[in-house]
């Protein structure tokens, strides 16, 4: 079962399961309009750039961030610490003893915000656009039919080079939750602005293993999406958790994302569209671990290293025999 979360506005307070997690407060009681949600572990690369490019938004309203420091190995945690000191009107920094893990740093993140609506961006990633904040948060005042809004993103490759988003396609329907659903996850995390409506997450959310989908399928529920043009973020490509992961471990995240959306959605049509891609997901895993399989096991041991000796040459016997006394005498040599 998922741990328990309080916080306690009136005297700053957050616990998971009883146990405190200390946070430093902002100085200034003004209620802001906007939280941003960041997240970071191990980040030590890049987290400023991260940090410097939400404390550049030019907005019209106030804004905070909230920063969750997942107890790195790193310098990550002085970093953070180093900025909440120069901006302690502007972000919220969370200094848990032990590890909470990415799903609980995330929840226990939102819990601090207490704003109408989060802006999410990753501490590995970072927005391009001063204007950001002001131009989602203008969409969603004057629309209060969408729920959330996203827009394009540029991609940073390993090499430095700065390119267009040739990750995610957003399909030319992409509003309702019937598109989100029919189509997979088509919003980059640190695009995304939603009304903060969510204040319990179900059991399957710290199964998923993928927050930010099954995060976007909750509010779906309420409202729609909407795209802006604009391309006002950069995403790493081959940082984040998920691009570094290795093939069969990410397919079975997503057997397990797909699997925990099973069970949460209760509309049977979101249902069918999610076990499409269920089905899909453990296709690819079987695939990916039959692959493992082949390359790293049968492709390296003795027995199917000979088997497969024998079916190259059995029209050469003598081949075989050779090959076999040649194994015998280098065994007995060895003893």
């Amino acid at each position: 079962m998922p741990k328990e979360i309080l916080y306690y506005k009136d005297t700053q307070i957050l616990t998971l399961d009883g146990v405190l997690i200390p946070v430093v407060d902002q100085t200034s009681s003004d209620v802001p309009l906007v939280c941003v949600d960041l997240i970071t572990y191990n980040q030590e690369a890049h987290v400023a750039q991260a940090i410097e490019s939400i404390l550049m938004q030019q907005t019209d309203f106030k804004f905070v961030l909230v920063i969750g420091e997942d107890c790195s190995t790193d310098s990550t945690r002085s970093i953070v610490k180093s900025y909440q000191q120069k901006h302690p009107e502007n972000i919220i920094l969370k200094l848990p003893e032990k590890n909470l893990g990415m799903l609980y740093n995330e929840t226990t993140n939102i819990a601090l915000c207490q704003a109408k609506y989060i802006a999410w961006c990753e501490g590995d990633d970072y927005w391009s656009d001063p204007l950001k904040l002001q131009k989602q948060v203008d969409f969603l005042e004057s629309n209060p039919d969408y729920i959330l809004s996203f827009h394009a993103m540029k991609v940073l490759e390993p090499s430095g080079k700065l390119v267009p988003d040739y990750i995610t396609i957003v399909p030319e329907n992409h509003e309702t939750v019937i598109d989100l659903a029919r189509h997979g996850n088509y919003i980059h995390t640190p695009s995304a602005m939603f009304r903060n409506i969510i204040k319990d997450f179900p059991f399957e959310y710290y199964e998923c293993c993928v927050a930010d989908y099954f995060t976007y399928m909750m509010l779906a529920q309420h409202g729609k999406l909407k795209k802006l043009d604009d391309v006002m973020a950069v995403y790493r490509v081959g940082i984040g958790t998920f691009s570094g992961e290795i093939r069969t471990k990410r397919s079975r995240y997503n057997v397990n994302l797909y699997t925990a959306l099973l069970s949460y959605l209760t509309d049977e049509t979101q249902k069918k569209l999610i076990y499409n891609h269920y089905k899909s997901a453990v296709e690819k895993l079987e695939k990916s671990i039959h692959k493992d399989y082949t390359t790293v096991f049968v492709s390296s041991n003795p027995f199917f290293l000979t088997v497969k000796y024998i079916q190259n040459y059995y029209h050469e016997p003598q081949k075989i025999i050779n090959k076999i006394r040649s194994k015998l005498f280098k065994a007995k040599k060895k003893t």
